[in-house]
């Protein structure tokens, strides 16, 4: 059987952790039945992520590689905050960030597919550490800044990185307004990259907010009023307006214009953002156990 398709690889691949053509080898042997590949996989000591591909790895680092006019960062996902501080984790996504950087790769795919030091690609290389450790290792996201400008980067606690591309300024400023973005995490650059719906909602909520007495104002007046407020509001969601946090006596668009600087591209990554996390309540599983609930 031949026509095995690129999904029922895909399946395979996560519930194994399998390399691509181990698993697609695995369908055409067994005429397309995952569940008597999976077997096959585990017979041939392949499987090496089963049981773990479905597990939740919501811990981890955030990893910069930076060189001249280029950088990148890195997360990689591991299961437990214990893990994520083990040596081979942080050489591993050490290694991973140093390979996003040299290859060239512009997403997490290409990063995968990318060669590792001593393995057949990144992926694979994820695949012995996950043997090795015992929690699922996920190589999750990448974000890459090119430049012919100043990038500044900035790394807090392993858990959030920014990158932040200038046009002007100094290495000192951009790496101060990539601790902005990390403190900050502003939705927004500049006030054109707001969206028009936002805008609109805030417009209405400013409208609902005033009194009876203002809305009786001139149409002229209620509009610099409105005006006002959804200032405000793009202020505090847009990087350029908001107060500088490194000098709060200036907002970052004044920290731009002193240096004859401009923000040409952000990038912000955080650990486990958009991961739904397990919660586990114990008290009322002790009252379970206990026959009390």
């Amino acid at each position: 059987m031949s026509n095995i398709s690129a999904q029922l690889v895909k399946e395979l691949r996560e519930r194994s952790g399998a390399g691509m053509m181990e698993c697609k080898k695995a369908l055409v042997e067994n005429n397309g039945d995952i569940e008597t590949a999976m077997e096959w996989l585990r017979k041939s000591g392949l499987a090496k992520a089963d049981k773990k591909a479905s597990r939740i790895a919501a811990e981890g680092r955030i990893v910069a590689a930076q060189a001249t006019g280029k950088a990148v960062l890195v997360e990689v996902n591991c299961e437990t905050d214990f893990v994520a501080k083990d040596a081979s984790f942080l050489k591993f996504s050490d290694t991973v960030a140093d390979v996003a950087l040299n290859s060239g790769a512009a997403d997490i795919d290409a990063l995968k597919a990318a060669a590792y030091p001593g393995a057949a690609n990144v992926e694979e290389a994820g695949k012995a550490l996950i043997a090795t450790i015992g929690e699922k290792i996920d190589v999750r996201r990448l974000a890459r800044v090119e430049s012919d400008g100043v990038i500044g980067a900035y790394i807090h606690g392993g858990r959030i990185g920014v990158l932040v591309a200038l046009k002007g300024g100094s290495e000192e400023l951009a790496k101060g307004i990539a601790m902005h973005v990390a403190a900050m995490n502003p939705p927004y650059v500049r006030a054109d990259d707001v969206p028009a719906d936002f805008l609109a909602k805030e417009k209405d909520i400013a409208l609902s907010q005033m009194s009876d007495k203002d809305k009786a104002k001139p149409a002229e007046i209620l509009e610099k009023i409105v005006a006002g407020k959804v200032n405000k509001i793009i202020s505090e969601v847009t990087l350029l307006g908001q107060p500088y946090v490194l000098d709060t006596n200036v907002t970052v668009a004044d920290a731009l214009k002193k240096d004859g600087a401009d923000v040409i591209s952000v990038a912000r990554l955080a650990v486990g953002e958009g991961i739904e996390k397990a919660t586990e309540d114990f008290a009322a599983e002790v009252m379970k156990q206990a026959g009390l609930a």
